[in-house]
């Protein structure tokens, strides 16, 4: 088993005891990302459809860092504060994805870290060499 801290500047940094991913061997484990702007740590104060962009920016960003992209995706977990948001995840998810689409979770929460509207997480298989 070959296993790799992922971390990059291009997404924000880790605000705890994490890693941004950890690799073994092809496949990628992302940590939550939330609409912070990787150059302020700063949440996004947009609507949360620009907070959604932020979020699948900040994936993309740390599967990039992995050697992959969000087409390598192969489980996507969403936590919305307000799941009536739910359709803009849809319609957002579907600029950033192309058929197929990864397995996925919506879980409505409480609260999430700094406030967040919007987190989420996933796996990653990567094929290519």
């Amino acid at each position: 088993m070959k296993k790799q801290i992922i971390s990059t500047d291009k997404a924000p940094k880790a605000i705890g005891t994490y890693s941004q991913a950890v690799k073994v061997d092809n496949t990628v484990y992302l940590s939550g990302q939330i609409p912070l702007v990787p150059e302020t740590m700063e949440l996004l104060t947009g609507s949360v459809e620009e907070q959604i962009h932020r979020v699948f920016k900040n994936l993309a960003a740390v599967a990039e860092a992995a050697g992959g992209s969000l087409q390598d995706m192969v489980k996507l977990n969403v936590f919305l504060t307000d799941l009536a948001h739910f359709p803009t995840v849809n319609q957002v998810m579907a600029r950033y994805f192309t058929e197929p689409y990864p397995a996925r979770a919506a879980i409505g929460v409480a609260s999430l870290p700094r406030g967040s509207a919007v987190e989420m997480d996933g796996v990653m298989v990567i094929t290519k060499p």
